[in-house]
């Protein structure tokens, strides 16, 4: 399967609380959207591997995506080498997607730069003819995304672009809410240690990163991207109105 747009996060639910916004945008404009989660997250100090997968699996459901995959990188203690640059070359060769989103280069979580870093080497090896990987027994053809852009997370970063995520930001809320062991639902019946993101606080955060976003362009919310690569546009109709 041919995706559009494949987002890499490092643990299960960066992307939801990053650019879930934007995957639900791009398939309800009838893309071909995927997510590929580097780690199952287990280092964690709420949940386990197992509750993470299912619960990335329940919010695959709620946005829709074409597809979701777990690399099993060790959390924490993955490297950028040649093993895990391999994995996601041949995932990149496997969907052969035009863009490719992926975490902040600096942030609170040290995991997360260096993912950004391992996903954007990978993105460049993978356009490499002489580097062979293969699918089953097939030799993969070679491909390199159109751009690579990293959505920001607690850190904040000017980014370069934002995207309007107004319609579908109550379903982006409740993806991030199919995490029932790592953030706050409201039930009443959490026994796990509190931690940074399981406050209501956090979600608020979140929310409220959103609506700043989204009042740079004048719309209620929106999500943000920065891009190493120059960004082109073939026209300005793809620019949406400034209302400020």
């Amino acid at each position: 399967m041919k995706l559009d747009l494949l987002a890499f996060g490092v643990h299960p639910d960066d992307i939801e609380l990053s650019c879930a916004g934007t995957l639900l945008i791009e398939k309800n404009n009838g893309k071909k959207v995927g997510i590929v989660d580097l780690t199952r997250g287990e280092l964690g100090t709420r949940g386990t591997a197992e509750t993470r997968e299912e619960e990335a699996t329940n919010s695959a459901k709620i946005l829709g995506v074409d597809v979701r995959e777990n690399l099993d990188m060790p959390d924490a203690f993955f490297r950028n080498d040649e093993e895990n640059q391999r994995k996601i070359i041949t995932v990149l060769r496997k969907y052969q997607p035009e863009i490719v989103l992926c975490n902040a280069t600096e942030d609170r979580h040290p995991d997360h730069g260096r993912s950004a870093k391992l996903v954007a080497d990978s993105c460049f090896l993978s356009g490499l003819r002489k580097i062979e990987t293969f699918d089953g027994n097939r030799r993969q053809e070679i491909w390199k995304p159109k751009y690579v852009f990293n959505y920001i997370q607690d850190q904040y970063i000017t980014p370069d672009f934002v995207v309007d995520i107004s319609g579908v930001i109550e379903k982006k809320l409740e993806a991030i809410k199919a995490f029932k062991t790592q953030f706050f639902t409201g039930s009443g019946n959490d026994e796990e240690p509190q931690t940074y993101i399981s406050t209501p606080e956090f979600l608020e955060s979140v929310i409220n990163r959103s609506k700043m976003f989204g009042k740079m362009i004048g719309v209620k919310h929106a999500e943000g991207f920065y891009s190493k690569k120059m960004i082109g546009i073939s026209t300005f109709d793809a620019l949406i109105q400034n209302v400020n």
